[in-house]
């Protein structure tokens, strides 16, 4: 084995041995030529895919579960299921399109609605607010269903001015607008 084989395999050894750091090094005694691993590509987030009647509770306590038929919810302030239909004509499932649904308590405020129609996979919600921005969940049917639920929710503003929505933008996993509503 020639004098460079060795430094090769000897460097090989204790690399295997630490535990194999990010950056190794080869080449010629004297010479050192750093060698890196490229970091795995970052993979967009997406819809959380749900069973038709799983309940997902949000940090409040409300629960959202989605079926074939739409999204039910309930609230701590408000235990009687509530419904949002996607079946009965009211929505243009082929046509990108968020609606909004916000239900105060004492001290917070749910924002929660149907996302439908949009090309690509919904990846995020963002929600502008008159009390700032909110970063918002997404639930999904397994499947291709064509729509989907966002939610979020936050403390109410201590000047008691209450808080409107102005804007809400679903984006795909390559940043695009998926769908979006804007209020104000």
């Amino acid at each position: 084995m020639t004098g460079m084989q060795k430094y090769v395999a000897a460097t090989a050894v204790v690399l295997a041995l630490v535990g194999a750091p990010s950056a190794a090094y080869a080449g010629a005694p004297g010479k050192t030529t750093p060698v890196t691993a490229q970091p795995a590509a970052k993979k967009a987030p997406t819809a959380r895919i749900v069973a038709p009647g799983e309940h997902v509770v949000d940090a409040g306590g409300a629960h959202f579960w989605l079926t074939e038929e739409g999204k039910h919810w309930t609230t701590p302030e408000n235990p009687e299921p509530q419904f949002r239909s996607v079946v009965d004509g009211n929505i243009d499932l082929g046509t990108p399109g968020v609606g909004v649904q916000v239900e105060p308590s004492d001290d917070r405020v749910l924002l929660s609605g149907v996302y439908y129609g949009g090309r690509g996979t919904a990846s995020s919600v963002t929600v502008r607010t008159t009390a700032g921005t909110l970063h918002g969940r997404l639930l999904e049917l397994a499947g291709d269903p064509g729509w989907g639920v966002w939610y979020a929710s936050a403390e109410l503003p201590a000047d008691g001015d209450g808080l409107s929505v102005r804007s809400v933008v679903v984006r795909d996993t390559v940043g695009r607008v998926y769908s979006r509503l804007d209020l104000n």
